[in-house]
């Protein structure tokens, strides 16, 4: 659903991380989230199933993942200007 979102902070080596953030940018799309073979996938998909575009990270690396669901209509990713968290 748009403005669903999800965070992946990664470890990057030393004491440094940094962090990805992957959303929903339109009407009836969705972030989906795969573990495969050691690598964490996350994809911005269509209705029809259709990957938009994807993110890939070793999954030996990742440190959080974390899911940020649009709770009503008028919330979403809190840059987008439509509210969000607080």
């Amino acid at each position: 659903m748009k403005g669903d979102w999800v965070e992946i902070v990664v470890d990057v080596g030393g004491s440094a991380t940094r962090t990805y953030e992957v959303a929903a940018t339109r009407a009836g799309r969705r972030v989906e989230i795969g573990n495969r073979r050691g690598v964490v996938e996350v994809s911005e998909v269509t209705r029809t199933g259709t990957t938009v575009r994807t993110a890939r990270f070793m999954a030996n690396r990742v440190l959080a993942l974390v899911e940020h669901p649009v709770l009503d209509e008028g919330a979403g990713h809190p840059d987008d200007g439509a509210g969000g968290r607080d």
